[in-house]
């Protein structure tokens, strides 16, 4: 099997640190998540993440004046430049040393990057054009005059320094103790403990340039030597008055004269320049804010809060939110997904250890460690049902049958024990003995609610008939204790993954072991900072702790403790290793590395106490507790839907069987035979000109021809193509034939091809909103025609009278010419 699997998106985290930026249309907002930049559209409501990946965790990021160039920095200087539109790196640069700000100019030609405490300005793509010095500490910001030829740069040694472009004779850099106005004649400094100086042309000189100069030039040249030869003064000194709190970021929109600034009590400010207007205060968060943007209108601001994970963006003049998120504050232990593919979390006074969604993902329900299984109502946003035990380790729930028939399996990890309750009424139904040990993984066969599997650290696994009257229950003897398991989408087979790295598989009806998967090797890899042995020594992460089926049971998805997930192929007991993925080359966690740099030292070189007498308290203090991210998956399902991009897997292939047989069979009008040899030489290209050639009046007859083994392929085929294709009415028919002529050969398989059910409901729910939504559109404009019709008609029609009375020989009727004359033909796209 060869297949192209895509990163698309990352969930559970919105911002991380670093800067956050609008497009230049205003619409669209970059923020940096660790090592990978995600992109939201904010008037679509979508959401997506780029693929490629810095080397350690981003620490600015730059979008050139057009949109189109995107550079992203790393923690060590690395930087990438990408492609925007398209998300593909077009070079890698490394700067050398820490980068704390980079910026474009507004003409797109230059690069300004801050370079410890010189700056340089690089032509695209980092040509060096010149390296500017005079500050004497890092420099924290840049920013670029209006014109492109001057920019300001602020440092820790507490001065902002105005630099041109290139040489100027007789010019020096001029030093303020920053923002420059849409005019090039102000400039704006804002300094840490909440003062604003506005800087203007110093009087005796503006009076001067004045008398020679009586006609101002607002040539680009002439704004460039302006501000190069001007002689800058405080013009005026403004505080903000927040008793006991920092600046921590700000930005200025110069065409609408705002300053945005953000504080580290989490309290955001609007002001208007130059009168330092207060026009907005909100608190947004608890912590500090770390970045703030504001887009081309000047209506929409991005905040982002480091600590607690925040992207915010505010319409302030409505006062309203735009996007509020805030991801995990701390590592994400579990996920499911909803029928729909769409995932919910939840917190408790504890860390949640197992989330499930039921009934058709209208209710999740959660366990958590503070000793309680909670049941959500997600439609009227609720907590219905609570249960209570001693530790709440994993709750499973049947997905079948109505919500009163199911009931919650919970294993508890001190008295070894399964309880079960009913939903309906909260009532605790049986109490399930026999384990040993803590019980480690609990799993439901997904084709009935009456077998319910129990892993745990007694080496045993068991298989429960819930509503039966015997208990006794025959165990599945394991080399080591279960971690994890997870149901065949069938039932009939059982994965167990131990604590010594092999995935066991059970045969469910007949009781019997069928296959081993050695995976220690394939799971092992990456060495932490502070390993003395090398990761292919390591035991440290050898094991999966996370198992899923795909949706057709053909292979097994594994995680662990470990940088790799793996995927096998799991049919007739082979077990071979098809993919292995690593999560994340982000070389800011821990355990992404295979072999470590001796020259870097170790975290516990770190600690040694190398303080000196009268040095900072606790420089050298060796219970200094230091944590770092690992790389690990907690946490593997696969999308309820099932889908995947396969580009060539042809199945029952022939010598005779070409892409130009299938054509010239095609060609004969033998549509039927076409398609089932599309189907076997599986092209997407040839299936999608054999389906599109079918007569509709030939469809009823395929459909009732077609081999059954065809059907859930041109079902999933049928489904992919309502949502991109607009043959709507065709694929409707395709549709509804399929289901009424091989309606009962699906229902009987249900559970095998629900993925393939998934999909045509996603399908034709979009379709039906669209066209609602088109036919709502079509109605309102249509009711607005027949309205101006009507009043064109009695505005011609009293036209008429006034000519019939003023000259009675044109009392004629008004003709068809006429009428046009005052009708507009429309035409809609459907």
């Amino acid at each position: 099997m060869k297949a192209n699997y895509k990163f698309s998106n990352i969930c559970g985290t919105v911002y991380r640190q670093g800067n956050v930026l609008f497009t230049p249309d205003g619409n669209t907002l970059y923020s940096p998540v660790g090592n990978r930049v995600s992109v939201f559209d904010l008037v679509n409501n979508k959401s997506f993440t780029f693929g490629f990946e810095n080397r350690k965790n981003i620490s600015s990021i730059a979008l050139s004046p057009d949109g189109n160039v995107l550079i992203s920095v790393d923690e060590d200087g690395r930087a990438l430049l990408v492609n925007a539109r398209r998300g593909v790196v077009l070079h890698h640069f490394n700067f050398k040393q820490a980068v704390r700000d980079i910026k474009f100019s507004p003409n797109g030609k230059y690069i300004a990057v801050t370079h410890g405490s010189h700056v340089q300005v690089c032509l695209r793509p980092f040509v060096l054009h010149r390296t500017y010095t005079g500050h004497h500490d890092d420099v924290l910001s840049i920013e670029w005059s209006p014109d492109s030829q001057c920019f300001i740069s602020a440092s820790k040694d507490m001065t902002a320094r105005l630099f041109t472009l290139n040489p100027l004779p007789g010019f020096r850099p001029k030093t303020f103790a920053a923002y420059f106005a849409a005019d090039g004649n102000t400039i704006y400094t804002v300094s840490k403990d909440g003062s604003v100086f506005t800087w203007k042309a110093k009087d005796d000189e503006a009076s001067d340039s004045e008398n020679d100069a009586p006609i101002p030039s607002t040539s680009q040249n002439d704004l460039y030597h302006r501000i190069a030869n001007t002689r800058w003064g405080v013009h005026k000194r403004n505080y903000f008055n927040q008793a006991n709190t920092k600046v921590v970021c700000t930005t200025f929109h110069a065409a609408a004269n705002l300053l945005v600034v953000g504080f580290s009590t989490g309290i955001f400010g609007l002001w208007e320049m130059p009168s330092f207007s207060n026009i907005h205060t909100l608190s947004i968060s608890q912590e500090k804010i770390s970045s703030v943007a504001i887009n081309a209108t000047g209506e929409w601001l991005a905040f982002g809060a480091r600590k607690l994970g925040q992207l915010l963006v505010w319409e302030w003049q409505s006062e309203s939110y735009v996007l509020k998120q805030q991801g995990h504050y701390f590592d994400m232990n579990t996920l499911d997904y909803a029928p729909d593919g769409q995932t919910i979390a939840t917190e408790h006074t504890a860390p949640v250890s197992t989330v499930c969604f039921a009934k058709q993902g209208s209710v999740l329900f959660t366990a958590s460690l503070d000793g309680t299984v909670r049941a959500y109502d997600l439609i009227r946003y609720r907590n219905f049902r609570t249960f209570t035990s001693p530790v709440a380790r994993a709750v499973l729930v049947p997905r079948r049958g109505p919500l009163r028939a199911k009931s919650s399996p919970q294993g508890s990890s001190d008295s070894y024990e399964v309880f079960l309750w009913s939903v309906q009424t909260g009532k605790l139904l049986d109490i399930l003995t026999g384990h040993e040990g803590p019980i480690s993984a609990l799993a439901f066969s997904p084709v009935g609610d009456n077998q319910l599997a129990s892993g745990s650290w007694d080496k045993t696994v068991r298989v429960w008939s819930v509503f039966g009257r015997s208990r006794a229950v025959e165990p599945f003897q394991l080399s080591a204790d279960a971690l994890a398991m997870t149901f065949r989408p069938d039932g009939r087979e059982l994965a167990v993954s131990t604590l010594n790295g092999q995935i066991t598989f059970f045969e469910i009806p007949d009781g019997k072991q069928t296959n081993v998967i050695e995976g220690r090797k394939d799971v092992s890899g990456g060495r932490k900072a502070d390993d003395r042995v090398s990761a292919a020594n390591s035991s440290s992460g050898k094991a999966y702790t996370s198992l899923a089926y795909t949706a057709d049971g053909k292979c097994v998805l594994a995680g662990g403790n470990s940088k790799y997930v793996v995927l096998y192929d799991v049919r007739e007991g082979e077990g071979i290793m098809l993919k292995k993925f690593q999560i994340s080359q982000n070389l800011s966690l821990e355990g992404t590395e295979e072999f470590l740099d001796s020259r870097k030292g170790s975290d516990l070189e770190d600690r040694l106490d190398t303080s000196l007498p009268g040095a900072r308290k606790g420089a050298g203090d060796m219970s200094v507790r230091r944590y770092r991210q690992e790389a690990r998956t907690k946490c593997v399902k696969f999308s309820p839907t099932g889908r995947a991009t396969v580009t060539f897997d042809p199945f029952d292939l022939s010598l005779d069987l070409t892409p130009q047989s299938v054509l010239e069979v095609l060609a004969a009008r033998e549509y039927l035979k076409a398609l089932v040899m599309a189907f076997r030489l599986n092209e997407k290209p040839i299936i999608q000109r054999v389906y599109e050639s079918v007569p509709p009046s030939d469809i009823r007859l395929m459909a009732r021809q077609l081999p059954v083994v065809y059907v859930p392929l041109l079902l999933r085929f049928v489904a992919e193509n309502l949502e991109k294709s607009p043959h709507l009415e065709f694929h409707l028919v395709w549709s509804n034939t399929l289901l009424m002529v091989h309606g009962r050969y699906l229902k009987e398989r249900s559970g095998e091809y629900a993925s393939v059910f998934r999909v045509l409901q996603k399908g034709l729910v979009e379709s039906e909103q669209s066209i609602s939504k088109i036919c709502d559109e079509n109605t309102s404009a249509l009711s607005y025609l027949i309205d101006q019709s009507k009043i064109a008609q009695r505005q011609s029609a009293s036209q008429d009278q006034e000519m019939s009375v003023t000259f009675p020989a044109l009392s004629a009727p008004p003709s068809y010419t006429s009428f046009l004359d005052h009708t507009s033909i429309f035409y809609f796209d459907d």
